[in-house]
């Protein structure tokens, strides 16, 4: 029998969500969930989203449930793909969720050719795989100007080799799991110029 959560607010609010027993799937925790999307209030309406190592579901839902326009989640479980693509038919979402059924490396390269930037990331891959870094480096060309990335993890944050732009702008911890949500910003080049 399969798992099963329920989203947290929005359009689908007490919406129960299905999801397999899959090796390293730990659905972010609802007291977690809850202080993210309290963080995402006014950084949902209109935006696409990518969930990188999607696992239940969960946060690309809950965006979409919030305004988000577009959540792409990438699984590579067949069965737990499967269950996303079920979850958005029950939902009534298949237009605006797209399932990689792909890992991260291999669906990443492809999202960059694609050339359209998310505003906003979910970076939550297992934790015993320590994907951190090497996924932030590849998530970071899809960004659109001022994305905001929000990144979980069973470690202090400033130890997981995430790009010097990404800024953090909130952080908690709840038990073992250290979160935050951080902004790409980039340096704009000085309209200023001199000549010698």
């Amino acid at each position: 029998m399969a798992n099963q959560l329920r989203l947290i607010g929005g359009e689908w609010k007490r919406r129960v969500l299905r999801f397999e027993s899959v090796a390293g799937l730990r659905p972010t925790p609802d007291r977690l969930r809850e202080t993210l999307f309290n963080w995402l209030m006014w950084d949902l309406a209109g935006r696409r989203v990518l969930d990188v190592c999607a696992g239940s579901g969960a946060l690309g839902f809950e965006a979409l449930s919030r305004g988000a326009t577009q959540a792409t989640l990438i699984e590579p479980h067949r069965a737990q793909a499967r269950r996303l693509q079920d979850n958005a038919q029950m939902l009534a979402a298949q237009t605006r969720l797209i399932v990689l059924n792909q890992t991260a490396q291999q669906a990443l390269p492809r999202l960059q050719r694609e050339a359209q930037p998310f505003d906003g990331v979910f970076l939550d891959p297992p934790y015993a795989l320590n994907l951190w870094a090497e996924l932030a480096h590849q998530v970071d060309p899809l960004l659109s100007a001022q994305a905001w990335i929000y990144v979980e993890a069973d470690r202090p944050l400033d130890t997981l080799g995430l790009p010097a732009h990404w800024t953090l702008q909130k952080s908690t911890r709840v038990g073992q799991i250290f979160a935050g949500l951080y902004r790409s910003i980039h340096e704009q080049p000085s309209a200023l110029t001199t000549d010698g």
